[in-house]
C-alpha cells in the first residue's frame, strides 16, 4: 500500500469513529411550516441537563450531478454542520441509497468555500489547508495534501486538466495535475492588511492564472504558472469597495469586471495583460463546473435533472427530459446538528433562537420536552424580548423580526398579519447584528452591528415598535471606523455602549483599539467616549446592575465594573489565568442574570462563575461536562447555553 492510501485509511478509521452520527427521525409539523423531532432529556449529573440537538440537519456547501463507476447516476454532496464539511455523501439518484464519505482530516469546523467537478469526473475542494479529491468511482478520496491556508474561495481547471485553487485569507495559489498526481502550493502572492475574498477564477489559453479580489478593495491579478509571476491588473488608484469577477470565454481569452463608480468596468485579459475593453456582449463561457458553497450542478451526463433535493425532509426529486419520467426517492445521511448562535428565554418560557447553515428557528419547550424547528430568512444572530414578543436581529441583510410566541406561526413576512413580522432591513449600514437590547421605555430596540463586505464601522439602529419607525445612524455618528458591540440603558436616559474595532467581512480594519461611549437617548449624540483599557479591541458584553453599576468583558477575558455617573473603573480582573476566555459567538451572552438579580458569566471551557456584587469576588458555581460554545439565559430555574450544537442546562 502506498503512503498516501496508508495515510487516508488511518485517517478515514480515525475519523468515522470520531465523527459517525446516527440518523435522526423527524415529523412534519401539522401546518407543514416545520418539524418536530423526538427528544428525551438527558441527565448529566452535578446539575447538567442536554435536551438535544437544536437543529439536527446539515447544509450542503456544493452539489453535484454526475455518474459512479458502473454509469449510475449519483449526487455527490459536501456535508456541513457545527463540526465543519465532515463528510461527502453520495446518494443513488434512482434508489436513494447513501452512502457518506468521512473527509480525511479533522475540519475544525472549516468547511468548503469552492469546489470543482473536473471534466476527468473528479470532485475536489480545498478547506482547513487540506486539498482533497474524491472519486465517485472509486468511491473514495484519492488524494489530501496540505496546503497553504485556508480554504479555497474559487477554483478552475485550465486547458491541459490541471486544478486550481487560490485561497482566503492571504491569496494562497495551489495547482494539482490529475494525470502526474503532482501538487504544487506557490504559497501567497498577493499581501494586503485584510482578509483577501475571491469569488472566480480562470485559466486562459495561454496557461495564464487570473482570479478576481475582494471585499476592501477590488482587484484583478494574473499569474503566471512558468515564472510564478504575479500581476495586476487593475490600477491603484481605480480599486474600489467591493469583488472583481472574472471568467473564461470560448475564445480563449479572459474577461473581468470590477465595479466603477457608477457602472463597472470591464477587462479583456490575455496572456498576463489587461485592457479596458467595454462590455463584451457576445460571451460564450467555457463550461466549468464550479462555483462557491452555492456550487449545484443539477444535470446528469444523461440529461436527466434534479428537481428538488431537500436535506432537512431528506428527500430528492429527480427528472429524465426524454422519457418524461419524475423519480421520488428518500435518502438519510448522519448529522450532529447545525452551528448554533445563542439563546434566549421567550415569554412564554420556552427557550428559542436560530442556527448557521442552514438557517432555522427553533423553539424548546421544557415543560412538555418538545422541539420545534422551522425555516428562517436567514441567521437569527441576536435577540431580546419586549411587550410580550421575542425579537430577532438577522445576517446577512441586517433585519429585524418580531415574533409573538402567544400567536400562531404564520410564515415571515411584512404583512402586520404575518407571525413573525418582519419590521425592517437596515443594510448595508448593519448587516451582521452584534447585539440587540429592548430599552426599558417599552417601546424602543436598539440594534447593533458590522456594516455590509468590505466596509468598516458599522452603524446603531434605532426601532420604535408603536410608531413603527427608525432611526439609522452610521459609524460616522457614532464612532468612525468602528461598529457597537455592547449597550447599556442607563436610568438618567443615556446609553453606555462599548465598541469593537472588527471590519464588516472582508474589510480592513482601520482603528486601533475599541472604546467605550456614552450617548444621549433624545438627541442620539455621543457626549463622552475613552479608550478605558488601552490596546482593547472589543468590549464584548456589558450589564447593569441594580445598584447603577455596569459590568463588563473585554475582549472575552478582562472583567471590570464602571461607574457610569463617574465614569470610573472600580474593579478589573483578568479571567484568562483561572477560567479561560468567556464565551463567544457573533453576540455574545456571557452574563445570565439569576432569579434574584445575581450575574453569572459563562465560560468557553465550561465554568459557570458567579459575581459577588460585594466584594466583586468570583465564585465557580460548576463545571459544565463539555465546552460553552454560546451563552445564554435563565428560565425554569436553569441557566441555559449551548454547547456543539445541543442546547444545555445547569439546574441552579
Amino acid at each position: 500500500m502506498k503512503p498516501l492510501q496508508l495515510l487516508l485509511s488511518a485517517s478515514l478509521m480515525l475519523l468515522s469513529s470520531a465523527y459517525a452520527q446516527q440518523p435522526v427521525s423527524i415529523t412534519a409539523l401539522p401546518d407543514k411550516s416545520g418539524f418536530t423531532v423526538a427528544t428525551k432529556t438527558k441527565e448529566l449529573g452535578s446539575g447538567f441537563y442536554d435536551h438535544g440537538v437544536a437543529s439536527p440537519i446539515s447544509n450542503h456547501r456544493g452539489v453535484v450531478a454526475t455518474v459512479d463507476g458502473e454509469g449510475r447516476n449519483v449526487l455527490l454532496i459536501w456535508l456541513f454542520d457545527h463540526r465543519g464539511g465532515y463528510a461527502l455523501l453520495m446518494i443513488d439518484a434512482q434508489t436513494g441509497k447513501s452512502e457518506e464519505f468521512p473527509v480525511p482530516f479533522d475540519p475544525k469546523q472549516d468547511t468548503p468555500y469552492s469546489s470543482i467537478l473536473s471534466s476527468g469526473n473528479k470532485f475536489y475542494s480545498m478547506y482547513r489547508d487540506h486539498f482533497v479529491e474524491f472519486d465517485p468511482v472509486k468511491r473514495k478520496f484519492t488524494f489530501v495534501s496540505k496546503a497553504t491556508p485556508q480554504m479555497a474561495m474559487a477554483m478552475t481547471e485550465d486547458d491541459a486538466g490541471k486544478i486550481w485553487a487560490v485561497t482566503y485569507p492571504n491569496s494562497g495559489l495551489v495547482c494539482f495535475d490529475p494525470g502526474s498526481r503532482a501538487f504544487k502550493d506557490y504559497k501567497s502572492v498577493n499581501k494586503e492588511n485584510w482578509y483577501q475574498y475571491q469569488k472566480t477564477m480562470a485559466a486562459d489559453d495561454a496557461g495564464w492564472i487570473y482570479f478576481g479580489l475582494g471585499n476592501a478593495s477590488c482587484q484583478i491579478f494574473a499569474f503566471n504558472p512558468q515564472t510564478a509571476e504575479t500581476k495586476s491588473i487593475v490600477p491603484q488608484n481605480e480599486r474600489k469597495l467591493g469583488m472583481a469577477l472574472v471568467y473564461r470565454d470560448l475564445n480563449g481569452k479572459v474577461y473581468g469586471q470590477v465595479p466603477g463608480d457608477k457602472d463597472p468596468v470591464y477587462y479583456e485579459l490575455h496572456k498576463g495583460e489587461g485592457h479596458k475593453s467595454g462590455k463584451y456582449n457576445t460571451q460564450t463561457l467555457k463550461p466549468v463546473i464550479t462555483n462557491t458553497q452555492n456550487l449545484f450542478h443539477k444535470t446528469f451526463p444523461d440529461g436527466s435533472q434534479i428537481k428538488e433535493l431537500d436535506l432537512v425532509n431528506r428527500i430528492l426529486v429527480t427528472n429524465n427530459p426524454k422519457t418524461g419520467k419524475t423519480t421520488e426517492v428518500n435518502f438519510n445521511y448522519s448529522s450532529d446538528g447545525a452551528i448554533v448562535m445563542g439563546v434566549g428565554a421567550a415569554p412564554d418560557g420556552t427557550i428559542t433562537g436560530g442556527t448557521a447553515f442552514p438557517m432555522r428557528f427553533f423553539n424548546y419547550n421544557l415543560k412538555q420536552d418538545k422541539w420545534i424547528n422551522r425555516y428562517a430568512i436567514g441567521q437569527f444572530n441576536a435577540l431580546a424580548n419586549q411587550d410580550n414578543k421575542v425579537f430577532f436581529g438577522v445576517y446577512s441583510g441586517g433585519h429585524l423580526i418580531e415574533w409573538d410566541p402567544y400567536q400562531p406561526w404564520k410564515g415571515i413576512t411584512k404583512d402586520k398579519a404575518s407571525n413573525p413580522v418582519h419590521l425592517t432591513t437596515v443594510y448595508p449600514t448593519i448587516i451582521r447584528p452584534f447585539r440587540l437590547v429592548a430599552h426599558p421605555d417599552g417601546h424602543t430596540l436598539i440594534m447593533s452591528g458590522s456594516p455590509q463586505y468590505g466596509a468598516t464601522g458599522g452603524g446603531l439602529l434605532f426601532w420604535n415598535s408603536k410608531a413603527k419607525e427608525k432611526v439609522l445612524l452610521t459609524d460616522e455618528q457614532v464612532v468612525k471606523n468602528q461598529s457597537t458591540m455592547s449597550i447599556v440603558p442607563l436610568k438618567n436616559g443615556k446609553l453606555l455602549c462599548g465598541s469593537t474595532t472588527t471590519p464588516g467581512t472582508g474589510g480592513e480594519k482601520k482603528a486601533t483599539e475599541a472604546v467605550i461611549y456614552l450617548m444621549d437617548m433624545a438627541s442620539k449624540k455621543v457626549e463622552w467616549q475613552t479608550a478605558l483599557f488601552p490596546g482593547t479591541q472589543e468590549y464584548s458584553e456589558m450589564r447593569l446592575m441594580p445598584n447603577g453599576q455596569v459590568y463588563g468583558i473585554a475582549d472575552k477575558r478582562l472583567f471590570f465594573v464602571f461607574d457610569p455617573v463617574k465614569r470610573k473603573v472600580l474593579h478589573q480582573e483578568d479571567l484568562l489565568p483561572t477560567y479561560g476566555r468567556t464565551t463567544a459567538e457573533q453576540c455574545p451572552r456571557i452574563f445570565v442574570e439569576g432569579p434574584k438579580g445575581e450575574m453569572y458569566m459563562l465560560f468557553n471551557k465550561g465554568a459557570i462563575v458567579q459575581v459577588d456584587p460585594q466584594s466583586y469576588a468570583l465564585k465557580l458555581i460548576a463545571t459544565a461536562p463539555s465546552t460553552i460554545k454560546a451563552g445564554g439565559d435563565y428560565a425554569n430555574g436553569r441557566i441555559f447555553f449551548v454547547s456543539g450544537s445541543h442546547l444545555m442546562s445547569y439546574k441552579l
